[in-house]
């Protein structure tokens, strides 16, 4: 049999880019509701019912695994129970002997790398916002922004004396005078 694998991805959230990849080859196509590393349960059916000689077919290296030791592990699994493992992107086959540079293997490496950073990053906005919980650099308090606009108007001051009394830099200050100056306008 061959088997599909997809899961929800930072740059493929509706799987639609891997069912086009996958679609046509596959007998039954395995597909995760999130995208997060724990808890992938149709990952873990799917690995339950592979017999020697199956076929799993995913989009990319990052589709089936979370970090290298995962990968790891799969690949390791997948041997033992004489399953191969197709990576489309990568045109890699888990049971063939690899004739790459050590460019390209350094290549694939960083890009599923970056997979990992950007998922996580992904991942961990997405809990946070459920935990309704502010994204981004913490606004400064308004005290501080009214204090260091009025001693940057009254003239009396250098940019370092304001930024020493307000804890206000340059860029945060000009950026504050630029959006009071439209909102006057």
């Amino acid at each position: 049999m061959i088997f599909g694998y997809i899961r929800p991805l930072y740059d493929d959230e509706t799987c639609e880019k891997q069912l086009k990849e996958i679609h046509e080859e596959c007998d039954t196509i395995y597909r995760e509701s999130h995208g997060k590393p724990k808890k992938r349960t149709r990952l873990e059916e799917m690995l339950m019912v592979l017999k020697p000689g199956d076929k799993i077919i995913v989009e990319r290296l990052f589709v089936l695994a979370d970090t290298t030791r995962h990968l790891d592990d799969l690949l390791k699994l997948c041997k033992k129970d004489g399953v191969s493992i197709h990576f489309l992107n990568e045109n890699i086959y888990s049971d063939k002997s690899l004739a790459f540079s050590l460019e390209n293997m350094m290549g694939l490496y960083m890009q599923f790398q970056t997979d990992i950073a950007k998922q996580s990053a992904i991942n961990g906005i997405s809990n946070a916002r459920e935990q309704g919980k502010a994204i981004g650099r913490p606004r400064k308090p308004d005290v501080n922004i009214q204090k260091a606009v009025s001693m940057y108007h009254s003239g009396n001051y250098t940019l370092l004396d304001i930024k020493n009394e307000t804890g206000i830099s340059k860029s945060t200050l000009y950026r504050y005078l630029e959006t009071l100056g439209n909102h006057e306008n």
